[in-house]
């Protein structure tokens, strides 16, 4: 009796899962989700803009923040705010179903990597429409502080400085998964509308730069946290902007900040023909 039960237990919670699959399949959570990535596509574009003002010697702040303060600032800048702050909700409820209902169906293998990688996703993408949300309301905060600040909150806690070499663990194997996956062309599945055309292969090129250059930046990031660690000193953590700004003041770093930025621009612009025509 008590196997039957839990077996149709099961069988319950299974039908409902599958219910609430098929709720989320939608098309209203398909078009948000398309519109987050469009817009988180478009910021990479002008982080990698400012990254090439910077290059050139222009200022700037190149990171999330400082690309949408530009925004902000224009006459449509609030509307443009809460309609991307609902983009990216709508791309973190739908990596939540990637994590959580459509997982289930994988092999465990497979299944536990598809929790750690959307469920970081969620993560990402939840703190990018609050992000947003935050300029909307006109209240927008500062990437290069809020990473010094998170450092801070780690070194000041009890495994201080353990905790902190594990948050650059983390950025460091998200940048090596990005250049991996640019150098094997792993974004292909992701979208196959152009294979075999002259048009394919020029996406396939913008896909091959912009993962490997995204993935060096944030591979430049983690770098500075694991060098706030070892000097137990939050300043050395500035994020994004910090690492950029940093190979201003290295033999040829400023070859490798315009490499970067140009890859950039090539990834925000592979990322919105993605949102278009990419499977989501």
């Amino acid at each position: 009796m008590t196997t039957d039960r839990r077996a149709e237990g099961r069988g319950r919670t299974a039908r409902a899962a599958d219910a609430v699959e098929q709720v989320s399949d939608t098309r209203a959570l398909d078009v948000a989700a398309r519109l987050g990535f469009a817009a988180l596509a478009v910021v990479h574009i002008l982080i990698g803009v400012i990254a090439l003002r910077l290059a050139f010697g222009g200022n700037g702040e190149a990171e999330p923040t400082g690309a949408l303060e530009e925004v902000a600032e224009g006459p449509l800048g609030t509307p443009i705010m809460w309609i991307c702050a609902v983009g990216c909700a709508g791309l973190a409820l739908w990596q939540l179903s990637e994590a959580t209902l459509r997982a289930r169906h994988l092999p465990t293998g497979e299944r536990i990597g598809k929790h750690i990688s959307s469920g970081a996703l969620v993560v990402i993408y939840g703190s990018m429409a609050g992000t947003f949300a935050r300029f909307g309301l006109g209240d927008g905060p500062d990437s290069s502080e809020s990473t010094v600040d998170f450092t801070r909150s780690l070194l000041s806690s009890g495994p201080g400085v353990v905790l902190v070499f594990v948050a650059a663990a983390v950025v460091l194997g998200i940048g090596a998964h990005f250049v991996v996956k640019g150098i094997r062309r792993g974004f292909r599945p992701e979208l196959r509308t152009f294979e075999d055309t002259t048009r394919g292969r020029l996406i396939d090129l913008l896909g091959v730069v912009g993962h490997v250059a995204k993935g060096l930046a944030l591979l430049l990031v983690g770098g500075l946290f694991v060098i706030a660690g070892l000097n137990r000193d939050p300043q050395e953590s500035t994020g994004l902007d910090g690492s950029l700004k940093a190979l201003q003041y290295h033999p040829f770093g400023v070859h490798v900040l315009t490499v970067i930025a140009i890859g950039l621009v090539c990834y925000g612009v592979f990322a919105i023909i993605r949102s278009v025509f990419g499977r989501m």
